[in-house]
């Protein structure tokens, strides 16, 4: 379902974006709204998936996962891509997946505790009947991290 954004639903996206801790009342305050109003655009952008979680974002390399690499991964089709992405779900260390187009079926982002503990859990991922071949590309800064505000 696609939501369409009007110019109320930028600002509170933005405001909770730049202060997760605000709380309904203070971005109404802010805002100059009614706090149902807020909360029901809350709602609405909860409910049509625009806001897809109320959960913290979690920052790996501050619980001791520094570490961040991408694997692409080459699959035997024959069963498809759920019994491997079954096994990715075992493994803690797995933060995303992707099917793909180009070389490659599954991009796999992984983080890792250090170099050695990279090679124990990429060894994980590839403990798979399913996975016929890895390659791995380690990430040696952040950039530019995952950001979504800029849509909106």
């Amino acid at each position: 379902m696609e939501a369409r954004l009007d110019d109320l639903d930028r600002r509170i996206l933005r405001l909770f974006a730049e202060d997760p801790h605000i709380g309904v009342l203070g971005a109404s305050r802010r805002l100059g709204v009614a706090r149902g109003t807020v909360q029901a655009r809350l709602d609405r952008l909860h409910h049509t998936g625009v806001i897809a979680s109320f959960a913290p974002t979690l920052e790996p390399a501050a619980m001791g996962y520094p570490v961040t690499a991408f694997l692409t991964l080459e699959i035997r089709q024959a069963d498809g891509h759920e019994p491997v992405v079954a096994h990715l779900q075992t493994v803690p260390e797995v933060l995303e997946a992707h099917t793909i187009t180009g070389a490659g079926d599954i991009w796999v982002r992984v983080v890792a505790r250090d170099n050695a503990d990279l090679q124990r859990v990429i060894d994980e991922v590839t403990d798979d009947e399913h996975v016929q071949r890895t390659s791995t590309v380690v990430a040696l800064a952040t950039r530019l991290p995952y950001r979504t505000l800029p849509l909106v």
